[in-house]
């Protein structure tokens, strides 16, 4: 156990050291391509924290902010909550799966700005045509993982599990809900990133307030610096809401793959 700890640190470390060089390559990588094409058309990493700073003093970054971020994550949840259920009945239930694979299958070929035209058409102008919208589009997302879960659960440990007669919430806590979070965990990742880009992209045409009215204002005043300011907030709270709300979630429920990667 004591030697495990300081591995345990290591290992931390090192994770945290691999993510940072990321970071500095891709920052060196957009402060190369700003120096090649010129601020204008790509400004620098110091241009875009300096429109940044402008943004917050002026109080526009604020309620931005909150306004995108209440908007992603009211769809995502909505998403994440009836896409898991309907996944795992289709998943359980050959009858249910063949008749929702097709729904979800067209759902997930629908364009977002197809989303958003309907939404804007069905609910008007506002906050509940982009919340709308997050929800169409990250549905199928969550919808095929949970589902995908279901479908492969190990048949022969559930038999295993009735022959020396597990308690039913054992067998479920034990066998079966960490298979499926396995596959579902990925799929919210996935499904949380594509809800911050459709939510800027709905806010774009169908609101005005939020990072994506931003970017709207930005555009008309062909202020390019701003515009990659709206971007670094958005790749920030992405980060945030998947590092602050979903890693630690999974962590929490997925103990044995921390404890895995802790022993290597």
């Amino acid at each position: 156990m004591k030697g495990s700890l300081p591995s345990r640190g290591v290992a931390t470390l090192l994770g945290w050291g691999g993510s940072l060089t990321g970071i500095l390559l891709f920052v060196a990588l957009w402060e190369w391509g700003s120096l090649a094409y010129g601020s204008f058309l790509l400004p620098g990493p110091r241009d875009a924290l300096a429109a940044l700073a402008g943004l917050w003093q002026a109080g526009e970054a604020t309620g931005a902010i909150w306004a995108t971020t209440w908007r992603a994550m009211l769809g995502f949840a909505l998403a994440g909550l009836a896409g898991t259920a309907l996944g795992l009945l289709a998943g359980m239930s050959r009858t249910l799966g063949r008749a929702l694979e097709p729904v979800s299958t067209v759902l997930l070929g629908i364009p977002p700005i197809a989303w958003i035209v309907l939404a804007i058409l069905w609910f008007g102008s506002g906050s509940m045509a982009a919340v709308y919208t997050v929800m169409a589009t990250t549905l199928p997302v969550t919808f095929a993982g949970a589902q995908m879960g279901a479908l492969t659960l190990d048949r022969r440990l559930q038999e295993m599990a009735e022959v020396f007669r597990l308690p039913p919430l054992m067998r479920f806590m034990d066998i079966t809900l960490p298979h499926i979070v396995s596959y579902v965990f990925p799929a919210l990742v996935t499904a949380l990133g594509v809800a911050w880009k459709v939510a800027v992209m709905a806010e774009l045409f169908a609101t005005e307030d939020g990072i994506g009215a931003g970017l709207a204002m930005v555009r008309v005043n062909l202020d390019t610096a701003a515009a990659m300011a709206w971007i670094v907030l958005v790749v920030a709270l992405l980060l945030a809401a998947e590092h602050g709300l979903l890693r630690p979630l999974q962590r929490r429920m997925e103990p044995w793959r921390q404890a895995g990667r802790g022993g290597h």
